[in-house]
């Protein structure tokens, strides 16, 4: 594989097939370091970075990060997201998933798991191959075991997210064959020791702008930052609960007993923060305004100290990655219509559950920055027929209809279709002509970091004390992140920290996990699902809401547009949304539109219960018995007999 340096500055790319590779149809039929001359090429440094790209090709391939794991196939749903794929009902969207979901898994292993278990297995023969062969002397071979490490343990704790217990194959296949049959062990196994060498990747890593060549100030490479920033995510997960083959039907325990232990943890995960919050030019990547953080994404910002991105899995410019195709703010007929827009499809795979829209303050400003209540439209000029054409002569001023005038707008959508809006095409910085973007994948950012160490502070979901001799001020750390999104300060508190991730990081997968570690997922979602009942019936907290809003368009010229001469307009000054807001509004609405967000003649009530799900509520014990995925049924096939699965899957026959 060769490195490439395009628009991405010092990026490694991820691409089709390695040049150099140390695996074939099965993620274990590595071939040997050996049999590559290790000796040679461990000695090398140019030549080992060649390999550790290797282990990136992996979250290039189909069914990887490319187009499911960063794509809205994992993470879904929530009290805050939900899966929008087969009409918001696909199987890993509403925990009803199987060993064969097909989406997922197919016949000859090249699925997550398979990629997962293919990159851990590089990263050990180039841990083992540096360890015996490479001058760890040198500043850049220490960068890359340290990347070794960074990388091979962030698999696992992705392995561990989706699926929980899992083998803890720590040692190559080619040094120990009998590895090929580990069975999967408890999860702890796997954090203990990822604990110990994202520790280890810390201390070979220095900070971005000390690293090594094209490493130096990139969010696309791993620095001393992302490995202590991961290290905290690993330790808040360990110190939190989970559910266990065991226990699932009665709910979430605390994967360690210890309380001790969980103080120590927390303990660390202060530790990890402050080094990060201490180090010259660390704080200083908090953007001062919120929509930032995804235009630099979106617009390929890659330079460590202009971004708040820690670290992202980098993909190539065009030729790699969906992650805005999934990502972005839907769109219809917007090819050719939409600035940067000019081809690929928009499969926008994350719903916003529209009740988030009523739990930010008033003058927050990510509420407009993470859902949008809106589709793009392009029209070509064959939308409207005769009898549309004097409601759009209203309300879009300036477009000759009668002559076909091309024109671009925010069409408003119903109370069930809103989006995620945090990647826009028009964001980009050049011109999307495919389903393969090309944009990043962020993993971590410095917010987390924030309130990592605010959620330390005060002992994490068991309240487990940390000693504090790190300087930190958690209830700072949480009102920097609010006061950055203009949100008023508030209490230090388990309850408050818990609405403040879910209000920072909407749609960035993140909240299924935190549900998962806090062991409260399935009330969540049975709360979550009671407040869209009451919001469909406008009840309760919902009870000052009316079904009909009203706006109208402001027109921006060809700002927005692909090309000079298209109009565009967005929505603008609407009414009967927020709470309070009833009947028709105090003022006139020239040009004005209005509609009902809530029912339609052809499906009726958006919310209703049979329409909108974000569990199949039938087997509401699903909620804990399908929190990971099922181990597919192709890898355990070939696993001989180490894999098998637990949970709720195997009492469905599954």
């Amino acid at each position: 594989m060769k490195i490439i340096t395009n628009m991405k500055k010092h990026q490694y790319i991820v691409l089709a097939l390695a040049a150099v590779t140390l695996a074939g149809c099965n993620f274990f039929d590595s071939e040997s370091p050996s049999a590559m001359d290790a000796a040679t090429v461990y000695a090398n440094e140019n030549s080992t970075e060649q390999v550790i790209a290797g282990v990136y090709e992996q979250f290039g391939q189909d069914k990887s990060y490319r187009n499911r794991l960063a794509c809205g196939y994992q993470g879904m749903n929530t009290d805050v997201e939900h899966g929008t794929k087969n009409s918001g009902q696909a199987e890993w969207n509403i925990y009803a998933m199987t060993p064969t979901s097909g989406d997922l898994s197919t016949a000859n292993g090249k699925d997550p798991w398979g990629y997962l278990n293919s990159a851990i297995e590089r990263c050990n023969n180039i841990i083992e191959g540096i360890e015996q062969y490479g001058d760890t002397s040198s500043v850049k071979m220490r960068y890359l075991l340290g990347e070794a490490y960074f990388l091979r343990s962030f698999c696992y704790l992705e392995m561990v997210k989706l699926w929980g217990d899992v083998p803890p194959r720590f040692v190559s296949i080619s040094k120990d064959p009998e590895g090929m049959n580990m069975k999967k062990s408890d999860r702890v196994d796997v954090l203990k020791q990822i604990r110990i060498d994202f520790k280890k990747a810390a201390e070979l890593m220095p900070w971005s702008n000390d690293c090594p060549g094209t490493a130096a100030k990139t969010t696309c490479r791993p620095s001393k930052a992302a490995a202590l920033a991961l290290l905290a995510r690993v330790d808040l997960m360990y110190a939190g609960k989970g559910v266990r083959p065991d226990s699932w039907q009665s709910g979430p325990v605390f994967l360690v007993e210890d309380a001790a232990l969980r103080a120590e943890l927390n303990t660390e995960v202060m530790w990890a923060c402050a080094q990060i919050m201490n180090a010259a030019g660390e704080a200083a990547k908090l953007q001062a305004n919120y929509e930032d953080i995804f235009k630099k994404i979106c617009a390929d910002e890659t330079n460590y100290y202009n971004s708040e991105v820690i670290w992202e899995i980098p993909f190539a410019d065009g030729s790699r990655g969906q992650v805005l195709q999934y990502n972005c703010t839907k769109m219809d007929k917007a090819v050719g219509g939409l600035k940067n827009n000019e081809g690929g499809s928009s499969n926008s795979s994350i719903g916003i559950v529209p009740t988030l829209y009523y739990d930010f303050e008033a003058n927050d400003v990510r509420r407009d920055v993470t859902m949008a209540r809106y589709i793009w439209v392009y029209d070509d000029g064959s939308e409207f027929n005769s009898s549309d054409r004097e409601k759009v002569r209203n309300a879009f001023p300036g477009v000759d209809v009668d002559n076909h005038e091309k024109f671009l707008y925010q069409k408003r959508s119903m109370i069930d279709s809103w989006y995620g809006n945090k990647y826009r095409v028009e964001w980009m910085s050049r011109n999307r002509t495919g389903n393969d973007d090309g944009i990043n994948f962020p993993i971590i950012r410095y917010a987390d970091v924030l309130l990592m160490a605010a959620e330390a502070s005060i002992g994490g979901i068991g309240g487990d004390m940390p000693t504090n001799t790190y300087g930190i001020d958690g209830a700072a750390c949480l009102n920097q992140v609010r006061s950055r999104a203009h949100a008023s300060n508030i209490a230090l508190t388990m309850a408050n920290i818990q609405e403040e991730r879910k209000l920072e990081f909407t749609g960035e997968y993140i909240r299924k996990y935190d549900l998962m570690r806090w062991g409260i997922l399935k009330e969540t979602l049975l709360n979550a699902h009671e407040r869209l009942n009451q919001m469909n019936l406008h009840q309760g907290e919902f009870a000052e809401l009316q079904d009909t809003i009203y706006y109208h368009y402001k027109y921006v010229g060809d700002e927005l547009s692909f090309s000079t001469g298209i109009k565009g307009f967005v929505i603008d000054s609407v009414y009967g949304l927020n709470k309070g807001e009833l009947g028709q509004p105090p003022y006139t609405l020239t040009g004005g539109l209005k509609g009902s967000l809530y029912s339609s003649e052809s499906s009726g009530r958006a919310l209703a219960s049979d329409n909108y799900m974000l569990f199949d509520r039938e087997f509401p014990d699903r909620l804990n018995g399908r929190q990971y995925w099922p181990i597919f049924s192709v890898n355990v096939g070939q696993s001989n007999g180490a894999l098998w699965n637990d949970y709720d899957y195997v009492s469905a026959g599954e």
